[in-house]
């Protein structure tokens, strides 16, 4: 899943992304903040991801990405609706030196349709017809992190930059991770579509993949890392 600056690709992280521990009726969302380390696209970077309340059953999840004159950030905001998510507005920024481009995802509900404005492609502005469960792209991380624990089917229909694409993800193995000096047991899964693989490894407990890795044409191309979840 990939967004294009120019001359640069940029992840949509599945991503990828968050919460909760074992099943949608124990749901509680809780404000968190993780900071991780990024390889992407032969550079080496630091980032954040945050996820803050807005109230009224509302939540602000952000991901960052700084590096040698490159910055990425990412946000959604969603509404969680007796622990069902859906996202209802998105922003989408990067600086590669001097060029610098921004996008908002608007999720209108009560009209059923996503909107793109800013430096987007006239085909890519929508209107995309939404669905009950629809997600983004970053509220994709959130949701597997939930699910995978809960063993409940890791289908999902993604709503982003203009498209909509049907993910299905399977589990495809177990790893060690350590995430802030502990080693944990991680699931891992992937989703393939062509050429392209996403890989996350989640970890019951944690609220978001503790690693996302984006691969094409069997290379990597982005790696992030967690390092650490407060």
């Amino acid at each position: 899943m990939m967004m294009k600056t120019t001359g640069i690709k940029k992840p949509l992280l599945l991503g990828a992304a968050l919460f909760a521990l074992a099943s949608t009726s124990a749901l509680a969302v809780e404000p968190f903040s993780a900071s991780y380390q990024a390889s992407y696209m032969g550079l080496q970077g630091n980032g954040r991801m945050t996820l803050e309340s807005q109230g009224n059953d509302r939540w602000k999840y952000t991901l960052s990405i700084g590096s040698n004159g490159i910055q990425l950030n990412q946000s959604t905001v969603f509404e969680d609706r007796d622990g069902k998510w859906r996202p209802l507005s998105g922003t989408d920024s990067s600086m590669l030196l001097i060029k610098k481009t921004d996008k908002k995802a608007t999720y209108d509900w009560d009209k059923g349709v996503a909107t793109w404005s800013g430096d987007v492609k006239a085909d890519r502005a929508g209107p995309v017809k939404l669905q009950a469960g629809d997600v983004d792209a970053l509220l994709l991380n959130l949701e597997l992190a939930r699910d995978v624990p809960a063993g409940k089917p890791l289908q999902y229909r993604m709503v982003e930059d203009g498209r909509v694409k049907t993910l299905a993800y399977k589990v495809v193995g177990k790893d060690e991770i350590t995430v802030g000096g502990k080693t944990h047991t991680a699931t891992k899964v992937s989703n393939r579509n062509g050429n392209k693989e996403t890989i996350a490894w989640v970890v019951e407990g944690i609220p978001v993949p503790a690693r996302i890795l984006q691969r094409k044409d069997g290379k990597d191309e982005i790696d992030l890392r967690i390092q650490s979840v407060q």
